[in-house]
């Protein structure tokens, strides 16, 4: 079974990002931000960039003071459960992905709001994506031109290539050799 990761593992990463930035945690960092006493995002990002906070760890602080969505403090089943919700069908089709995927080796299943991604231990190979009435199954398939079921993705700038999935049958061996040859590419 792969490992399945909600924003947990974000949150985490966020803060460790954070303490090997500036050498103090999540804690400190909230605590002379209640101090400067900052009413709005813009200026509480503007104050953490001129000291060094940015990216990951800056997120997480301006999310720290003004709050956290709700996707992100849910877990990863409800993540997918609400990507179906409306489009109850297409839930067979993601779960044949993600069957396959977990036979492919190590993979990680990385639960968002809108997507799932496919990670290897080096980077992502693949995000499934519901549509209103297909999969987007997105690849990241180096030097490989789109061509019969292989279309140029609209849903990622580094997985160049997708296929799009209606069905189950649809899941089938020409849709898992390309799954299999993005794991391949990117472990």
């Amino acid at each position: 079974m792969p490992q399945i990761r909600d924003w947990k593992g974000m949150q985490d990463m966020s803060a460790r990002l954070l303490q090997e930035q500036t050498g103090e945690d999540v804690e400190a960092w909230n605590q002379r931000i209640a101090v400067e006493g900052f009413d709005d995002e813009n200026s509480l990002r503007n104050w953490l960039t001129q000291r060094g906070v940015t990216g990951y760890a800056q997120s997480l602080l301006v999310m720290e003071r003004f709050g956290y969505p709700d996707f992100f403090l849910a877990s990863a089943d409800e993540l997918i459960d609400g990507q179906y919700a409306d489009r109850p069908q297409l839930r067979p089709i993601f779960d044949a992905i993600i069957d396959a995927a977990a036979g492919l080796g190590e993979v990680i299943i990385q639960a968002r709001k809108t997507y799932v991604s496919l990670v290897t231990p080096r980077r992502t190979f693949a995000r499934v994506q519901p549509g209103k009435d297909r999969v987007n199954l997105a690849l990241r398939l180096e030097g490989q031109i789109p061509g019969g079921r292989l279309q140029p993705s609209k849903i990622h700038e580094s997985m160049s290539l997708q296929i799009s999935l209606a069905t189950l049958d649809e899941v089938d061996s020409e849709a898992l050799h390309w799954l299999q040859q993005a794991y391949d590419q990117n472990c």
